[in-house]
C-alpha cells in the first residue's frame, strides 16, 4: 500500500536535508535540521479532518491561534492537496458558524422587535391619563338644508339649539371663560353654569377678577338676556301651543330632549355681598316676570326652568328675610353636614369601609356651623350672613357645596384612599338627608386619570352635580381608562 502523501513529503523533505549537506544517509542524524524547523505541525495536517464538533471545541478553549499560525506553512507549494482540504473545510466551518448565528440572531430580533412593539402598547394605552383626545365632527352631509341641497328649507328647528343634547348633572365651573359662556355648556349638556359677578356703578360684570372685567360682559349679556330668549323660543306662543292650553301649564326648559329639566344658574358674588344682593334680584326680574324661576314660599318649592343659587358672598340672612316669596337659594356649606352614612335609617350605601378607617377623627375635615351673634360678612361660600340656629333645606338652599381639596384632601397614588371615600359619603349623607345637592368643586383636572377616577367615585358615591372644567369631557361621559391603545 502507498504512503499516505503528507508520509511522503516528510520522507522527501528529509531526503532533501541530507542532500543539501552533501552527507550520506548512512551518517546523517536520525532527526533532520527542516524537521526541527517544522516541529509536529507538519504532521499535524490531519487535524483538517476533525470533526465540526472537535473544532468547536477547539474555538472554546482558544486553540484558533494554533490553526492560523500553521495557515502560512500549509499554503507553500509541497502541500497543495492539504491546503485545498483545509481551506474547504475553512470554508464550510466559516458558513456553518454564520448559521448557527443566524439562527439564534434571528429569534433574538424577532423577541426584541415584539418587546418594543409592548412597550410602545403600554406607553400609548397610559396616554389617557395625560391627554384627552377630541371628538371629531360629523361631517355627514354637511350641506344638507343649504340652497340647491338636500334638505332645502328644512334645516330649521324651533329648538334645535339643544336637540340631540341629553343633560347630565355637571356644573361649567366658571363658565364665562369659555370661548361661548353658557351655551357651550347647554351644547354638551351641562345643566349647571356659574357666574363671578362684581358689582360696579350699579352694575354687574362677570369676570374672575377684576382684572378680566369689561364694560361689555355683563351679567344681563351673558346670561339673563340669552337665557331669556332661549325659554323664549321653547315656549312660543303658535297655533299649535293654543290649541290646548293644558299643554302650556308647565313651562318648558332649555333642553328639548327633556323639556322638565331645569338649570342652575350659580351667581357668585365676589365683592360686598349686601350691594350685589339687592342688585343680582333686580337683574333676574326679566326671567321673573315670565314665571322662569324657582321660586318657595317657604315651605313649598314651585320648580321653574331655571333655578338661582348664591354663593361666595351672598347674605344667608337677607336671603332668608322675605318668608313668603324666594326665588334665590343658598349654597350651603357641605363640609358641616357630614352624617355617619351607614347607620339604619340612611342605607345610602350598601358597602361600608374598612373597619381601620372607622378610627378617623372627622372634626377637623368638618367643622361646626359657625354661630355668632352678628352675621360675619363677606365671609365666603356657606358662611356669610349665618346666624344662631341657622339650618339649611329646600326651602332656603339648593346646592350643599365645599372645596374638595380642602375638604378631602390631596389625591395621593391617583386613587382616593379608603379614608377620603368615606368622607365623601358621609358629606353626600349629610346633603341627601336635608334635600340638598351635593356638589365639589376644586376637583383634580390633571392628571387626566386622576380626574376621571374622582369623577367616577363623586357621581357613584351620590353626589347631585359634577363641577368640571372639561365640559366636553364630561359630556362624553367616557371617563374610564382605555384598556388598550396601540398597533396590535
Amino acid at each position: 500500500m502507498a504512503p499516505h502523501g503528507h508520509l511522503g513529503n516528510a520522507e522527501n523533505s528529509m531526503t532533501r536535508d541530507f542532500e543539501d549537506f552533501n552527507t550520506p544517509l548512512k551518517d546523517a542524524p536520525i532527526i533532520s535540521l527542516r524537521a526541527l524547523e517544522n516541529g509536529n505541525d507538519l504532521f499535524h495536517a490531519k487535524d483538517s479532518a476533525i470533526s465540526i464538533w472537535r473544532r468547536l471545541l477547539m474555538t472554546l478553549r482558544g486553540r484558533r491561534g494554533n490553526a492560523r499560525r500553521r495557515a502560512p506553512e500549509l499554503d507553500s507549494p509541497a502541500s497543495p492537496t492539504v491546503h485545498v482540504k483545509v481551506v474547504r473545510r475553512s470554508s464550510r466551518a466559516k458558513w456553518r458558524r454564520r448559521s448557527c448565528w443566524g439562527c439564534i440572531a434571528i429569534p433574538v430580533l424577532a423577541l426584541l422587535f415584539f418587546g418594543m412593539v409592548h412597550v410602545a402598547n403600554v406607553i400609548m394605552s397610559l396616554v389617557p391619563m395625560i391627554w384627552d383626545n377630541a371628538v371629531d365632527t360629523d361631517l355627514f352631509l354637511p350641506n344638507w338644508g343649504k340652497p340647491n341641497s338636500p334638505g332645502e328649507g328644512l334645516s330649521s328647528y324651533p329648538t334645535d339649539f339643544t336637540r340631540d343634547v341629553r343633560p347630565i348633572p355637571c356644573h361649567s365651573h366658571n363658565d364665562y371663560w369659555r370661548r361661548v359662556p353658557l351655551y357651550l355648556a347647554l351644547h354638551y349638556g351641562c345643566t349647571g353654569v356659574e357666574a363671578d359677578v362684581w358689582l360696579f356703578d350699579d352694575d354687574l360684570f362677570v369676570g374672575h377678577n377684576t382684572a378680566s372685567l369689561s364694560l361689555n360682559r355683563t351679567f344681563r349679556n351673558l346670561y339673563v338676556n340669552p337665557l331669556v330668549e332661549i325659554l323664549d323660543r321653547a315656549n312660543p306662543s303658535t297655533a299649535f301651543t293654543s290649541a290646548d292650553p293644558s299643554l302650556t301649564d308647565t313651562l318648558n326648559g332649555v333642553f328639548d330632549e327633556d323639556p322638565t329639566q331645569n338649570l342652575v344658574l350659580l351667581v357668585d358674588f365676589k365683592n360686598a355681598g349686601d350691594a350685589l344682593w339687592p342688585v343680582v334680584s333686580a337683574q333676574l326680574s326679566a326671567l321673573r316676570e315670565k314665571n322662569y324661576l324657582s321660586w318657595t314660599d317657604g315651605s313649598t318649592v314651585y320648580p321653574g326652568p331655571i333655578t338661582v343659587v348664591a354663593t361666595g358672598n351672598a347674605p344667608f340672612d337677607l336671603l332668608t328675610s322675605n318668608t313668603t316669596y324666594r326665588d334665590i337659594f343658598f349654597d350651603a356649606p357641605l363640609a358641616a353636614m357630614y352624617e355617619e352614612p351607614f347607620s339604619s335609617d340612611r342605607p345610602y350605601h350598601a358597602h361600608p369601609p374598612h373597619d381601620h378607617d372607622h378610627n378617623y377623627d372627622h372634626s377637623e375635615a368638618t367643622p361646626p356651623l359657625p354661630q355668632l351673634a352678628t352675621p360675619r360678612r363677606d365671609s365666603g361660600q356657606g358662611e356669610t350672613g349665618l346666624v344662631p340656629g341657622s339650618s339649611f333645606d329646600t326651602t332656603n338652599s339648593y346646592y350643599a357645596s365645599t372645596n374638595f381639596r380642602s375638604a378631602i384632601g390631596f389625591v395621593w397614588g391617583n386613587r382616593l384612599s379608603h379614608r377620603q371615600i368615606e368622607l365623601i359619603r358621609g358629606m353626600v349623607a349629610g346633603a341627601k338627608s336635608r334635600g340638598l345637592v351635593a356638589r365639589f368643586w376644586n376637583t383634580p383636572a390633571w392628571p387626566i386619570g386622576v380626574r376621571n377616577h374622582v369623577w367616577r367615585v363623586l357621581v357613584r358615591e351620590g353626589a347631585g352635580m359634577l363641577s368640571v372644567d372639561d365640559v366636553e369631557a364630561a359630556g362624553r361621559g367616557n371617563w374610564g381608562r382605555r384598556k388598550h391603545w396601540g398597533w396590535l
